[in-house]
């Protein structure tokens, strides 16, 4: 990794693994320890945010800049070559969890039982930066994580069909985010790096069906970009492909690098989100069946059952 790049972003409090992997915790991981307060993903699918592991591996490679990132983005690199171990990754990630949650022990707002819980993760979030899916050996990190117990949630932009396709094990929960209803929108707003970003999408959603894991749509909704009622026929059919188990029309939030690329006003409010999903769950004929407003958040489900992560 670049050295001065490396600077950059353990200024901004990541810690770096290896080659070419980081972790940084999550906001609700803070809130969780100090103030008792959930991730929406605690209240939808069971987790517990406080033993969360967020990282990636895969920090500064991307396929995608989206406008919407709240990442540092000074980076273009879209393959990795020189990859560490899956076992390496995962142990040192969760040693450098442990060593950024040490000074939370003695706040005297922090729940001990908590904290201790919080050294031994049982939930890894492979989403923090860049696309996870261009490290090749992804699946045998995950049947690492598995191994230990911990339960895993991926995040792709859709722009890896073939990895998807190969990998083994699949996570627990695969997260495909379909920020955009049309080709042309697509590329204003994700700024592909590759030019066939669109295509891969499609194919990512046909493929989804025949994955055995829980699927979930994310929808990332920017006021005065993607969320105007004209595309909800547009999502709804690129939904339909994919046939998720769930999806989440979710705000973008005026956080991180983002704010030089968009508005605070770009910030949807939430009962325009919350309308968004209630009329999009009416054209797929899914069912909004949870929300979350302090994350901007709402849960379409086409099931209401087995929404827990066993």
């Amino acid at each position: 990794m670049n050295p001065e790049l490396q600077k950059i972003l353990k200024r901004q409090h990541y810690a770096i693994i290896g080659k070419h992997s980081g972790v940084k915790l999550c906001h609700w991981m803070k809130q969780s320890l100090l103030f008792g307060r959930e991730c929406y993903k605690q209240t939808f699918y069971g987790i517990n945010s406080h033993r969360c592991l967020q990282m990636t591996p895969a920090i500064t490679h991307c396929t995608q800049m989206c406008l919407f990132c709240w990442r540092f983005q000074n980076f273009t690199e879209k393959e990795l070559h020189d990859i560490d171990d899956p076992g390496y990754i995962l142990d040192h990630a969760i040693e450098a969890q442990k060593k950024l949650i040490t000074g939370f022990k003695g706040d005297p707002r922090c729940d001990q039982k908590k904290w201790k819980e919080a050294n031994e993760p049982n939930m890894l979030a492979c989403s923090l930066s860049g696309e996870p899916t261009l490290y090749p050996k992804l699946g045998e990190f995950f049947e690492a994580c598995h191994q230990k117990g911990i339960t895993t949630f991926l995040v792709t932009n859709g722009t890896t069909p073939a990895a998807l396709e190969k990998l083994d094990p699949l996570p627990k929960q695969l997260y495909v985010s379909v920020v955009a209803p049309t080709e042309e929108l697509y590329k204003k707003i994700c700024a592909p790096l590759i030019p066939n970003g669109w295509e891969n999408i499609q194919r990512t959603l046909a493929l989804l069906p025949s994955l055995g894991t829980r699927i979930v749509i994310r929808h990332t909704l920017i006021h005065d970009w993607n969320m105007d009622e004209k595309y909800i026929e547009a999502y709804a059919k690129l939904d339909a492909r994919a046939s998720p188990t769930f999806i989440e029309p979710k705000g973008y939030v005026f956080v991180g690098s983002s704010r030089n690329r968009l508005h605070f006003s770009n910030m949807p409010p939430y009962d325009q989100i919350k309308n968004f999903g209630q009329k999009l769950a009416e054209q797929l004929g899914y069912e909004q069946v949870m929300e979350k407003a302090d994350s901007l958040v709402v849960l379409l489900s086409s099931q209401q059952k087995n929404r827990k992560v066993k």
